[in-house]
């Protein structure tokens, strides 16, 4: 296993490291100038010996990991599943970052006291991330939508009791890499359809939660479809607004000026102007025809870099009091 930092180098591990955002991370980690991949764990392929980014990464066990060893444990363990190593890492004395919903508002946010980490939530956010124990990383459909949401909360724009709805297309890694018949390549080529519909997916609390920490009135209907593509998400949202907009980037481009993650465009966001970058593209337009003034947002990200690993490496940055961009694909 790799072990070799040198003394401005921070050492940290990977829980989870077989999983799509797992291996993610460990990529990042190897051309990150400040941090140093001490371990990476994954049950069912420890041993293997695996290429992630410039370097060679050995699997281990994850009850072999040695958490005292490290400044800093990503958890990028499955939902339900992470809790339990969270509260392990910090009694081992690492900060930790946790990938899975398992504490993020509407879950289990509460019980360790766990920050949510959007650091586009603004300057508190940046500040209770800073000397946070834990860390909550966002959700890959959350991201998408509530940085899309935050201006139009923040100045009021939204009517109040409105009902927002999202309808958010991902490539079939945002599912994870186990064996899925409905994720084969003959299941997903081709093909085009929505899943937990009805408001039915787990995302959605952790939305319908921060939405209400923001100030906002509004309920949210909440659709995923899959994409046949690996990577990327795209989400459109319709919002009803108090007034018409005369310029309707303005409220976004104010809220996210110095924002070096958020690009604010005038043309409609694509995949391919997001994938494997830490970014959420997004732009805005009044929708005509209406009888009531509605603004239509459209957001792409990469679920697994900012979506995922690319967020968890910004939280630790910021935790670590280091240039929030460093290492970072922008």
């Amino acid at each position: 296993m790799i072990m070799h930092y040198s003394v401005n180098r921070i050492p940290v591990g990977v829980l989870g490291a077989s999983g799509y955002a797992g291996r993610e991370l460990c990529a990042l980690i190897a051309q990150h100038p400040r941090f140093s991949l001490a371990f990476a764990t994954a049950n069912e392929q420890r041993g293997q010996t695996v290429r992630l980014g410039r370097q060679d990464v050995t699997f281990t066990a994850t009850d072999d990991a040695p958490l005292g060893n490290v400044g800093l444990v990503f958890a990028a363990l499955p939902h339900g599943a992470s809790l339990p190593w969270v509260e392990r890492a910090r009694r081992a004395g690492a900060r930790v970052v946790d990938l899975s919903s398992d504490l993020r508002p509407g879950n289990a946010a509460d019980l360790l006291g766990a920050i949510y980490g959007m650091p586009e939530l603004g300057a508190e956010t940046r500040a209770a991330i800073k000397i946070a124990e834990i860390v909550a990383n966002p959700g890959c459909y959350p991201t998408s939508i509530l940085l899309a949401l935050k201006p139009l909360v923040d100045a009021g724009l939204v009517a109040p009791g409105a009902t927002i709805v999202a309808n958010s297309a991902s490539g079939v890694s945002g599912a994870g890499n186990s064996p899925k018949r409905e994720l084969l390549f003959a299941e997903v080529a081709d093909d085009y359809r929505a899943y937990g519909v009805g408001n039915s997916h787990r995302h959605l609390k952790e939305m319908t939660a921060t939405i209400v920490t923001l100030g906002g009135d509004a309920e949210l209907v909440f659709t995923p479809h899959l994409l046949p593509v690996a990577r990327g998400i795209l989400s459109t949202i319709t919002v009803p607004l108090v007034a018409p907009l005369a310029d309707a980037l303005e409220p976004f481009r104010d809220a996210y000026a110095n924002e070096p993650f958020i690009e604010v465009v005038s043309e409609q966001p694509t995949l391919s102007d997001v994938v494997r970058r830490n970014v959420v593209r997004m732009t805005a337009t009044m929708i005509a025809g209406l009888r009531a003034p509605t603004l239509l947002v459209t957001s792409a990200i990469d679920n697994l870099v900012k979506g995922a690993a690319g967020q968890a490496l910004q939280n630790a940055n910021i935790m670590f009091d280091i240039d929030e961009a460093l290492g970072l694909p922008a």
